[in-house]
């Protein structure tokens, strides 16, 4: 007989506080894996598309960003408009995005760009999507590793790579209004994979802030003037 538990992501955290017991093991994920510990969690059931349960994925980042765009209109044009956005339809994202992927077409949409090489799609629903990648984000080789599933994500353990996570989703508001939502976060397997990811976002987490939710203000924008 087998008993699987939903536990939340900072379960190690409250029995550290509870019993007393900070063990390093108990509190971080980094300090875990030498002894045999992995993460192999999958997401539990969505509620109305709005939770997706992304700490099944990947709950200790050290990037997590976070973008919203309003619109007046439904979840559902919304989320339609939002699958038609081109990378070229973003000046500063589209030019970010191309020069840490090369070879990405510029006619290519996210939605396209997310479900192809070098990501994977981890699990997806009526109105949102959640999409991986490993390896070693910090070089401009390409080299990133062929990752089949959701469960190939959730093993990998390579060291000096980190784990990648991309949601979007759509959030209805009422009165024929909806939000659009996006979620980035990134995990490194190891200390060395750490001090590269800092230096890597000293770098870019400035251009994030700017530009990261463009792509979201067009989908916006194109969702409010309708359908053609």
């Amino acid at each position: 007989m087998v008993a699987i538990w939903s536990v939340l992501g900072d379960i190690g955290r409250r029995y550290a506080e509870v019993s007393g017991d900070r063990n390093p093991i108990h509190l971080h994920g980094l300090a875990a894996r030498p002894f045999g510990f992995r993460r192999r969690r999958r997401p539990t059931a969505v509620s109305a598309g709005l939770d997706l349960h992304l700490d099944s994925w990947i709950g200790e980042a050290q990037v997590r960003t976070r973008h919203r765009r309003r619109a007046a209109a439904s979840a559902d044009r919304l989320w339609e408009a939002a699958g038609g956005v081109r990378v070229c339809d973003t000046r500063a994202l589209g030019r970010a995005v191309r020069w840490r992927i090369p070879g990405t077409p510029a006619d290519i949409t996210f939605r396209e760009l997310f479900r192809c090489y070098p990501f994977t799609v981890l699990a997806e629903g009526e109105r949102w999507s959640i999409s991986g990648l490993c390896g070693r984000i910090w070089t401009m080789r390409r080299d990133y590793p062929r990752i089949a599933d959701g469960d190939e994500f959730a093993g990998w353990n390579e060291p000096g790579t980190v784990r990648v996570m991309l949601a979007h989703w759509t959030e209805p508001e009422g009165e024929g209004r909806a939000a659009l939502m996006s979620e980035s976060r990134v995990e490194p397997i190891d200390r060395g994979a750490q001090v590269r990811l800092r230096a890597l976002w000293a770098v870019v987490g400035h251009f994030d802030r700017l530009v990261g939710g463009e792509a979201l203000g067009v989908a916006a924008r194109r969702a409010e003037r309708g359908p053609g």
